[in-house]
């Protein structure tokens, strides 16, 4: 075993002026990565992001099935094509941001891939291993011989173990099962296969036993991830090693931390990484739901951005519009608008009650995580046990108000360190969740996920494990379920979103932004991610429905009386939105992205009971589209006339990415537009090539080319970013009638932002007409996107956006 890494001497991090995402898979190695490099620094990034580099199962795609911590992939070409990454980056002055995944590693096929999670099959809770993985061990009875010591379940049969007997044997010290390998208990091979069974330290069971009976952590819903305890100093060193030695070396230069709302202490994982590293530039993907902020106490730069996503997608979207979209929907859906006879629950807002119940759902006996929250029963009655004053809380009260606090809490974890006071923020959410309930096991599992009952083992890891648990549950529950669910405006439900408060005000676009700039400037900010349910440019269209949400509400009605019967009102709205967010599209690219939206929303079909004839009518009906002459041209003519606003949409995002506080990080192929749906579709292989040749001519004017724009305008951008960083933000107002749906900043003395919002709504009012927008003196500015002068003091915005619906001005013999 590799033990806990020294401490590094500092090296100033260097803060990057914006970074590329690439994502590493087969089709797309580190080698691919070289070749585009003259590309990427052409284009005018610091920094390539790529996605996970230790080795992954065998073909993944994306990195995050980790099965090696001690070597780089050799799917990707290995460490030696990582170092020849960073030497042809460093001869173009760009620096390498590595993905680091340290909550969990993959339970591979075959197993003995993972050999440190094989060693602990093998050797039990002895095994040297065996503090690596979160495992339970007291959940499940030992091997035959050992019943007090536990064992691990594996739920990978295909049926119940009775009926799989026969496809189970025992090939030297292996027990195979198809393509499973498993390492046998020493001195056990030769026992008849009863026997043998039961002498493991784990325990074969069919794969559904996993929701109640599973007692290894896991990532989410994920039985095939296991949660590795990152929080053990040797755990640590050994799982982070390979990609410290490469900091060191200078190979890589920052990181972007994968999910740490899994992490025990995702505090004190910082801080350990911030000492080995003396202080590499470090973001994390910390989800902040509404107004919630990053802990200011986390050694790091940022988060990874979807923070700023929903306030530019915010921004852009039309507040009101958006609310009698709603209306439209829940009548087309249920018969009534939010608040009438038809609404599907009581809550304030469907897309709240969406949220709860699928909380509600995951938490539930024989919900996706009952396991989880039985592992938090069985910790809270040992403490009852231990001490009369928590006694005589049955595990059904105890289930009970567990499923209360997890469905009802507001955000995706408290930040409860054992043996310190409660964060107040976890204080007030805590509150939220109880919502003034005064039941007495309620208010016992509340103070032990806060830590108020002093310390112990037991208590301790109440307070950790709840809060890893309210993180599954609110991802599973919320973006996983209810996201697919509630599909009013499917632009609405992204990571993070609150799909019930859909739009943001321009002055509370500013204060987030001076927030930002006060507290955390170097944080990454987002358009489009590998995780994204849409691209950027997909939301962007689907934003324009907002502003007429009447005239889209008919449209979808015509489009599902066009198709026939046999689509239900919500599937269809699922269906017509995704058309419209990602035309042109072929059905072998819609048909599995709407199959996984129904399997994910577990209503009609879901992954574990998909119900095939449900499944076949939606496949049949999205595949139906394209030879219906009667509704292709109609759907073909209604995105063409999306397209003006659509456009300013895109253009307005992108430019408000590139310039707002923070690090811009672009996604792979989103310099252009980009009209992707959800994993896997987001995450294929792009064609850096193609997009080196568009660079060399973007520059050219030339109507109606969208491609040509965004990719001139994301590079111009990027180019100005690296020879000047913004400077301070401060928000320009325009003066007219139109000066609602223009949003323009300044960036220091030199740099101003103008960009529209809300443009089909513009266009109904009669355009910019009488507005303006003071340019400051001192000289005259031009727009760096078009080469167009203009004097300092006022311009009116019909003429400073004659050309784009987006303007970036510098002062002359600033930049």
């Amino acid at each position: 075993m590799t033990y806990a890494a020294e401490p590094a001497q500092p090296r100033p991090a260097a803060v990057p002026s914006a970074t590329y995402r690439l994502q590493l898979q087969p089709g797309f190695t580190l080698r691919d990565a070289t070749a585009a490099v003259p590309y990427l620094a052409a284009l005018g990034v610091s920094h390539l992001h790529l996605s996970p580099l230790l080795e992954a199962a065998p073909g993944s795609t994306h990195g995050y099935d980790t099965v090696d911590h001690g070597r780089i992939s050799a799917q990707l070409g290995g460490e030696p094509a990582l170092r020849a990454l960073a030497a042809e980056a460093h001869r173009h002055d760009l620096r390498l941001i590595a993905d680091v995944v340290p909550n969990h590693m993959a339970v591979p096929v075959p197993e003995r891939l993972n050999r440190p999670l094989w060693h602990v099959l093998r050797d039990g809770p002895d095994s040297p291993y065996a503090p690596w993985f979160d495992i339970d061990w007291a959940a499940q009875p030992g091997p035959s011989d050992a019943p007090g010591s536990g064992r691990v379940l594996l739920p990978l049969l295909g049926d119940r173990l009775g009926a799989v007997l026969g496809d189970l044997v025992v090939d030297g010290e292996e027990l195979r099962y198809h393509d499973h390998a498993l390492p046998l208990r020493p001195g056990t091979a030769g026992l008849p296969l009863p026997e043998l069974l039961a002498r493991q330290w784990y325990r074969l069971a069919w794969w559904r036993l996993a929701r109640t009976e599973l007692n290894y952590r896991r990532f989410f819903t994920v039985n095939e991830l296991i949660a590795v305890r990152v929080e053990v100093p040797e755990v640590f060193g050994a799982t982070h090693g390979v990609l410290l030695r490469l900091h060191r070396e200078g190979v890589l230069d920052g990181f972007r931390i994968d999910h740490p709302d899994g992490l025990a202490d995702p505090r004190g994982y910082l801080r350990r990484l911030a000492d080995a590293t003396g202080g590499a530039y470090t973001v994390v993907e910390k989800i902040l739901t509404g107004e919630e902020r990053l802990p200011e106490d986390w050694p790091c730069a940022g988060t990874t951005g979807y923070d700023a996503l929903l306030r530019i997608d915010g921004v852009l979207t039309d507040h009101a519009g958006a609310g009698r979209l709603a209306g439209a929907y829940e009548r087309a859906v249920h018969g009534a608008g939010p608040g009438g006879a038809g609404e599907p629950c009581a809550d304030p807002h469907p897309a709240v009650a969406a949220a709860r119940r699928g909380r509600a759902e995951m938490t539930g006996p024989h919900g996706e995580l009952a396991a989880e929250v039985e592992r938090l029963v069985r910790l809270a009655v040992r403490i009852g046990a231990a001490e009369p004053a928590h006694a005589d809380h049955a595990p059904w009260q105890l289930r009970d108000a567990l499923q209360r606090l997890l469905t009802g809490y507001p955000a995706y974890r408290p930040y409860v360190r054992p043996g310190e006071p409660a964060p107040a923020v976890s204080e007030e959410q805590v509150r939220a969740a109880l919502d003034g309930s005064e039941d007495a096991t309620g208010q016992l599992v509340a103070d032990l996920a806060l830590g108020r009952l002093g310390s112990g083992p037991d208590k301790d890891e109440f307070c950790v494990r709840f809060a890893q648990t309210a993180a599954a549950v609110a991802a599973k529950g919320v973006e996983d379920t209810a996201f697919y669910r509630w599909n009013a405006l499917l632009a609405l439900n992204e990571v993070g979103g609150e799909p019930a408060r859909p739009g943001l005000a321009p002055a509370a676009f500013h204060d987030w932004c001076r927030y930002v700039e006060a507290h955390w400037p170097a944080t990454m900010t987002v358009l489009s991610t590998h995780d994204t349910k849409r691209s950027a440019d997909a939301r962007a269209r689907l934003a324009v429905l907002a502003e007429q949400p009447d005239g889209w509400a008919a449209e979808a009605a015509a489009w599902s009386t066009a198709a026939g019967p046999g689509g239900d009102p919500n599937s269809d709205w699922l269906l017509w939105q995704t058309l419209v967010a990602a035309w042109p599209i072929t059905p072998e690219r819609l048909v599995p992205a709407l199959l996984k939206a129904a399997r994910e929303a577990k209503r009609q079909t879901s992954w574990t009971a998909p119900d095939a004839r449900f499944e076949q009518a939606l496949a049949d009906r999205a595949r139906a589209v394209h030879g219906n002459p009667g509704l292709l041209p109609r759907i073909e003519g209604y995105v063409h006339a999306l397209a003006p606003y659509a456009r300013a949409n895109t253009l307005s995002a992108a430019l408000l990415h590139l310039t707002v506080p923070g690090v811009p990080d672009l996604y792979q192929g989103s310099e252009e537009p980009l009209y992707t749906l959800v994993d896997p579709d987001n995450r294929g292989v792009v064609d850096l090539g193609a997009l080196a040749v568009r660079l060399t001519d973007s520059a050219t004017p030339r109507a109606g080319d969208l491609a040509r724009e965004k990719l001139h305008l994301t590079a111009t951008a990027l180019h100005l970013r690296r020879r000047r960083p913004p400077g301070a933000y401060r928000p320009l107002a325009a003066r007219g009638r139109g000066a609602d749906h223009l949003l323009a900043f300044a960036r220091g003395d030199d740099l101003i932002t103008a960009v529209t919002r809300l443009p089909y709504g513009l266009a109904r009012a009669g355009g910019w007409q009488d507005t303006d927008l003071d340019l400051p003196a001192g000289g005259a500015w031009t727009d760096e996107l078009t080469g167009r002068r203009f004097a300092a003091g006022p311009v009116t915005v019909a003429e400073l956006l004659a050309t784009l619906p987006v303007a970036l001005l510098t002062r002359e013999g600033g930049a």
